[in-house]
C-alpha cells in the first residue's frame, strides 16, 4: 500500500525514549549480580604446537584435534575456543563433519581451551603456554542428562517460547516491547519472581518508555511469573551444523565493563573497530592487530545525566552519560559522525587528532538514531522520538529536518506534544512524570501511539534515502533533491534496520515476526523469508542486517538464540553460525576489508553476557 506525501508541517516528537525503551529496556535488572560460567569436567589428551619467543610475548599457536562423544562418535559443529589470559581475546573454530578442528592464532598469555556443543557438557582445559609440540588436543564430550543442566544449556529462545499468551495481541506487544535491548529467557532474566515482583519489574520498564497499556503490563507480568518459575525447560533445539562452519572463525575482544552499553560499532579506514558506549559517553577503539582497546571519552555537556530525558527513570549505573552516543559512520575524509541520542546532537570525531565537534540538532528533535552518509558526503539520520529524518551538510554545518507523515491522529498527537511532555517531566528528575501525561496510557494505545523512524540507508542506484518506521510498520523513500516522501506499508511488523544491496534491493529485518523482507523499489513488491528456528514453537528477533558488498550475502543478527545468520538470496538458503558466547545481542553489522563481519556485543545490561562484559566480535566465514 503506497501513500505519497510532501515535505511539510511541523509534527515533532514521539515517545523517543522508546528507543530509550529500546535501549533502556534493560529488562530484568537484578541489582549488581554477575553470572559466571563454571568450567565443566573434561577429558582431553595432548596440547598444542607453538612457535615464537619467550613466555609473555605473543606467539603463534596451532591447536588441532577431534571432538567426539564419550563413545567416540564425531561431533560436528562443536565450538572450540581458545581464550588468552593476557588480553581476554578469544578465538573460536567449528569442528567438521568428522569432528576434526584446527585453530591457529597468536596468543600472549596462558590459554584455556574449551569445546562446546549443544546438549553436551563443556569440556575445558587450562594450560600454561607449552614449549614444544604435543599430540593432538582431543575432546570427548559427555551428554547432558540432568533436566536442570539441560535446561540451563538451552538458548534463551527455548525459555521465551514457554511463555503462555492468552491472545495474539498480548504476544505481539511482548515481542515488540520486551526484547528491545536484551535477551528474554537468559539466566539473569528468568530468575523466579512472583506476580508482584514481575509487576514491579514491568513498571520499571514503563519508566524506560516501554509502550504498553495497563492491561498488557499486568498480563505480561502474570505470564512471566507463570513461565519463569524455576522449573527446567524440556526442549529439543536442533542446530544445523552446515559444512561451511568448519571454515569459519570467530574472534572476540572484550571492551568496556559490566555496565557498558556499546550500541553500534563501525570499522574505520584504518582497520580499527570503533564502538559507541551509549551508557557511558565513551568511544571504544579496538586495534585488532595489537588487541588493545582505547577508551576515548566524549566531551562534556551542561545537561544532566540522561540528557534531555532526565525526567525518565533511566537505569542509572548503566546509563551514567549525558550524550548517549548511539550510531556512527565514517565519511570519506576520515571523520566519524556520531548521533547522540540523549543530548539531541550530532558529533564529529577526527581519529588522528582525537578532536570532537558537537552540533546541536535544535528545535524539538528528540533521539537522533541511526546514521548513514551518502555518496555526496551528506549525513542522514533518523530522529526516532520526533518522527523525523535529518539531513546535515558538513561543509556548511546546516541541518534540514524532514517531518515524516504522522500516520493517524494518535501518532500526530505524539508528534505534536511529546517535546512538551518531556520538558515537563524533566522538572522531576527520574520521576517518570511522562507516564501520567501520555495518551498511550490514557486510551490504551500502547506502541500504536508512535511511529519511531529507526533504521536508514541510501540506495546506491539513485541516491534516494530510505527509512523504516518500527511501530507504524512502514518504510519510506526521501528524494534527496526535492525531499518529497513516499511511504510503503510492510507486509510484516517491526521493520527495523534495513540495508540495500548493490543492485538496489532493500533488505529489511522484521523484528516482530522472525523474518527478513526484501523490497524492490522499481516494482514496489515485497518478498518474505522466515528465519530458521531451533524448535517449532520458538521465534527469533532479527535486529539488524547488512549485505556483503562482494558476495551479496545478507548477514542477520538474531538476538534470542545466540546465532548469526547468513542468507544467500540466489539459493534462498540460510547458514547459521552459533555464537561461542551465551547471551549474544548484536547491533549493526559491518564488513572489514579482510572479509570479516563484525559487530558489538550489546546486551543491556552487559553483565548478563557470559563472562560479564561486552566485546567486539568478528566472523570470518572462510
Amino acid at each position: 500500500m503506497k501513500t505519497r506525501y510532501k515535505l511539510g508541517g511541523g509534527f515533532l516528537a514521539v515517545l523517543s525514549a522508546v528507543t530509550v525503551a529500546a535501549l533502556l529496556l534493560s529488562g530484568v535488572h537484578v541489582g549488581n549480580r554477575v553470572f559466571t560460567v563454571k568450567p565443566e569436567r573434561f577429558e582431553a589428551s595432548g596440547l598444542v604446537t607453538v612457535t615464537g619467543p619467550a613466555p609473555g610475548v605473543p606467539v603463534s599457536i596451532a591447536i588441532a584435534g577431534r571432538v567426539t562423544t564419550l563413545d567416540g562418535r564425531a561431533v560436528a559443529g562443536a565450538m572450540v575456543t581458545a581464550a588468552d589470559s593476557g588480553t581476554g581475546y578469544r578465538l573460536t573454530v567449528y569442528s567438521d563433519v568428522e569432528g576434526h578442528y584446527r585453530l591457529e592464532g597468536r596468543f600472549s598469555g596462558n590459554l584455556s581451551v574449551r569445546a562446546r556443543a549443544p546438549g553436551f557438557q563443556d569440556a575445558e582445559l587450562a594450560m600454561q603456554s607449552p614449549e614444544e609440540p604435543r599430540t593432538p588436543l582431543n575432546f570427548a564430550l559427555e551428554k547432558l542428562q540432568a533436566p536442570d543442566a539441560l535446561s540451563e544449556s538451552l538458548a534463551a529462545s527455548a525459555h521465551a517460547a514457554m511463555l503462555d499468551w492468552p491472545n495474539a495481541d498480548l504476544r505481539e506487544a511482548f515481542v515488540s516491547q520486551c526484547h528491545f535491548c536484551h535477551q528474554i529467557g537468559n539466566a539473569l532474566t528468568r530468575v523466579p519472581r512472583d506476580g508482584d515482583e514481575w509487576a514491579e519489574t514491568v513498571d520499571r520498564m514503563d519508566g524506560y518508555l516501554v509502550m504498553l497499556t495497563e492491561r498488557q503490563k499486568r498480563a505480561i507480568g502474570d505470564a512471566l511469573a507463570a513461565a519463569f518459575n524455576g522449573d527446567p525447560v524440556a526442549a529439543v533445539q536442533t542446530y544445523d551444523a552446515s559444512p561451511e562452519l568448519s571454515r569459519a572463525r570467530i574472534e572476540e575482544w572484550p571492551a568496556g565493563d559490566g555496565y557498558s552499553f556499546i550500541h553500534d560499532a563501525d570499522v574505520g579506514a584504518d582497520g580499527r573497530l570503533y564502538g559507541v558506549d551509549e551508557g557511558h559517553d565513551v568511544l571504544w577503539v579496538l586495534d585488532r592487530e595489537t588487541r588493545t582497546v582505547e577508551r576515548v571519552p566524549l566531551p562534556g555537556t551542561d545537561l544532566p545525566v540522561g540528557g534531555v530525558f532526565s525526567g525518565l527513570a533511566l537505569p542509572i549505573g548503566i546509563f551514567s552519560g549525558k550524550h548517549g552516543p548511539h550510531s556512527l559512520a565514517q565519511a570519506a575524509d576520515g571523520r566519524f559522525w556520531i548521533t547522540n541520542a540523549l543530548s539531541a546532537s550530532l558529533m564529529s570525531y577526527e581519529p588522528h587528532t582525537k578532536v570532537f565537534e558537537t552540533y546541536a540538532v535544535g528545535g524539538d528533535s528528540l533521539y537522533p538514531h541511526t546514521i548513514r552518509i551518502d555518496g555526496e558526503g551528506i549525513v542522514w539520520f533518523t530522529i526516532a522520538a520526533s518522527n523525523q529524518v535529518a539531513r546535515f551538510e558538513p561543509d556548511s554545518g546546516r541541518f534540514t529536518i524532514i517531518e515524516l507523515p504522522s500516520n493517524g491522529f494518535a501518532r500526530w498527537v505524539s508528534d505534536a506534544f511529546f517535546p512538551l511532555i518531556l520538558k515537563t517531566a524533566a522538572l522531576v528528575p527520574r520521576g517518570n512524570l511522562h507516564l501520567s501525561l501520555s495518551h498511550h496510557k490514557w486510551f490504551g494505545l500502547g506502541r500504536d501511539a508512535l511511529n519511531m523512524p529507526y533504521g536508514i540507508d541510501v540506495n546506491p542506484l539513485d541516491g534516494s534515502v530510505w527509512y523504516a518506521k518500527l511501530y507504524a510498520n512502514r518504510i519510506g523513500r526521501i528524494d534527496p533533491e526535492t525531499l518529497d516522501v513516499v511511504e510503503f506499508e510492510t507486509p510484516l511488523a517491526g521493520p527495523r534496520r534495513p540495508r540495500f544491496d548493490r543492485g538496489g534491493t532493500l533488505w529489511i529485518p522484521s523484528f516482530d515476526e522472525s523474518s527478513v523482507l526484501s523490497f524492490d523499489p522499481a516494482s514496489g513488491r515485497f518478498s518474505t523469508y522466515p528465519l530458521p528456528q531451533l524448535a517449532p514453537n520458538e521465534y527469533e528477533t532479527p535486529y539488524a542486517l547488512n549485505v556483503h558488498p562482494q558476495t551479496g550475502d545478507v548477514w542477520i543478527t538474531s538476538n534470542l538464540s545466540d546465532r548469526i545468520f547468513r542468507f544467500d538470496p540466489d539459493t534462498q538458503l540460510f547458514v547459521s553460525y552459533p555464537s561461542p558466547t551465551r547471551v549474544t545481542f548484536l547491533r549493526d553489522l559491518v564488513f572489514t576489508d579482510d572479509g570479516k563481519v563484525c559487530s558489538s556485543q550489546s546486551n543491556l545490561p552487559a553483565y548478563a553476557i557470559e563472562g560479564g562484559v561486552p566485546s567486539f566480535i568478528c566472523i570470518d566465514p572462510g
